[in-house]
């Protein structure tokens, strides 16, 4: 089957439409002009399409599309209740929900904010035990700003599902959202020298949930890649063993091999572009015991951000900030686009 990769730029949304091999690709777009797209998803329960979109004038909200991106509905009061006072910045994260849970879907956004709609994103509810959470004093913000950027499910479990907010660190929840656990122990925050493993302030980039092995998770941070296998009870460092270095955002997995995950490191957070001069995807088939280097592209300095990287069963993509899509299929890399826009998500689905 085809793949279809929703890419999400600073100016629109294009589709990109690769065949069985994953070798042959045609760009679509832009859809949703004058709206900079933090992420795009494919619902793989009825295929409809949701996007974060964001414009300096209109605010941050949800754009969906019913008919493949040729018309799009906007959500409508979407925001956060007066008496918090705060306001929603920008919506970052769209995650479909649980198969047996229709119509729910999760939304993260900034300032480090979690809503649910239970209606196909008709509406909207902020989740309060985010939002009032007995840590919050201590979050930060990070470069991006103080957001909810990850959202990943336990597909066993629809009660079980953990988020990653920048800079606050990985949470956990067993009962739907009712109540969130701080779930960053052995998670190293670098930026603190006095206090280099405290209970909230990581800077997590980006955290997944193995679809196929229960409690594995993986993470990429600003101090490190690491997994868990006990459901974030605890995590384990896994980027000095070969990656030359620990900072970067990009994570993807292997969905039939819980041991193999895929990360693009870069050199700093002073300095963040990808190492060595090329964009180089790091690989490990032994649960981070060690990695392996495949070369995108060289020479090339080059930005792939957090939603910038995706997979499915047949490949891994990868989108840049300069404007291209690459995919890695059985050690082949092929580019899959150029000169689009800054790229800011890329998210595979199956064609329809």
């Amino acid at each position: 089957m085809g793949v279809q990769l929703l890419v999400g730029t600073r100016k629109g949304l294009f589709t990109i439409r690769g065949d069985d091999e994953r070798r042959s690709f045609e760009v679509q777009g832009p859809y949703l002009k004058g709206w900079t797209i933090n992420h795009a998803v494919s619902d793989p329960r009825d295929g409809v399409l949701y996007a974060c979109t964001n414009n300096w004038v209109y605010g941050g909200t949800v754009h969906r599309s019913d008919d493949d991106g040729a018309t799009w509905e906007r959500s409508e009061n979407l925001g956060l209740p007066e008496e918090s006072g705060l306001k929603l910045a920008s919506t970052w994260h769209l995650e479909p929900g649980h198969t047996t849970e229709p119509g729910t879907l999760w939304l993260g956004g900034e300032p480090a904010v979690l809503f649910r709609s239970e209606d196909s994103g008709a509406s909207w509810e902020v989740n309060e035990a985010v939002l009032e959470h007995e840590t919050r004093a201590r979050w930060e913000p990070g470069a991006g700003g103080l957001i909810t950027h990850s959202i990943t499910l336990d597909r066993e479990d629809p009660k079980k599902l953990w988020i990653g907010i920048s800079a606050a660190g990985v949470f956990r929840t067993e009962d739907g959202g009712a109540t969130w656990k701080p779930a960053n122990q052995g998670t190293e925050a670098c930026f603190f020298p006095e206090n280099r493993f405290p209970e909230v302030g990581q800077c997590v980039h980006k955290v997944l949930a193995h679809p196929g092995r229960a409690g594995r998770l993986w993470q990429q941070n600003h101090c490190g890649v690491y997994r868990s296998d006990d459901s974030g009870e605890s995590w384990e460092r896994l980027d000095l063993n070969g990656l030359p270095s620990g900072f970067g955002f990009a994570l993807a997995l292997d969905p039939s091999d819980p041991d193999t995950a895929f990360v693009i490191p870069e050199e700093s957070a002073e300095n963040r572009v990808t190492c060595d001069g090329r964009i180089g995807i790091y690989r490990t088939t032994d649960a981070g015991v060690s990695w392996r280097l495949i070369v995108a592209e060289e020479p090339a300095w080059a930005a792939v951000l957090r939603e910038g990287m995706s997979f499915d069963d047949e490949a891994v993509y990868a989108g840049t900030q300069s404007g291209h899509v690459y995919a890695l299929r059985d050690g082949e890399v092929v580019e899959a686009a150029r000169h689009l826009p800054p790229i800011l998500s890329v998210e595979a689905a199956p064609l329809q």
